[in-house]
């Protein structure tokens, strides 16, 4: 499904929720060309004691959580999910070309120029 999104040029946008970890985040969830976390969703690969057995140290607190990988570049916002209807349509309407005045679905939003700038620097 990835690949065919690819192959008809569509924006693949993944919505990471609490929690989003092991194979998933190994896979399908980083794929996605716009990547966007719930607030304070867990995400990551092995969990927090795991790690914190294997490398022996204590994590730093927020670690693993959608603000601090946000920080990190993994992935573009942080959206509460009331907010989510809103910013997946501003996204669609910028990425597939749509006017900027475009009406949201609600038919109050804002324009679509007037989301968080994308990414992190490096991404």
């Amino acid at each position: 499904a990835v690949q065919m999104l690819a192959e008809a040029r569509l924006p693949y946008i993944v919505v990471l929720t609490d929690p989003t970890t092991g194979g998933v985040t190994a896979s399908y969830a980083m794929l996605g060309d716009i990547h966007i976390a719930e607030p304070n969703a867990l995400i990551g690969f092995a969990g927090q004691r795991v790690i914190e057995q294997t490398i022996r140290e204590k994590l730093p607190e927020g670690f693993q959580r959608a603000e601090t990988v946000r920080d990190k570049g993994m992935v573009d916002m942080v959206v509460h999910r009331k907010d989510m209807r809103e910013t997946l349509s501003r996204l669609l309407r910028m990425l597939m070309g749509k006017p900027a005045g475009a009406a949201s679905p609600s038919g109050k939003g804002k324009d679509v120029y007037d989301l968080p700038l994308l990414g992190a620097p490096g991404r």
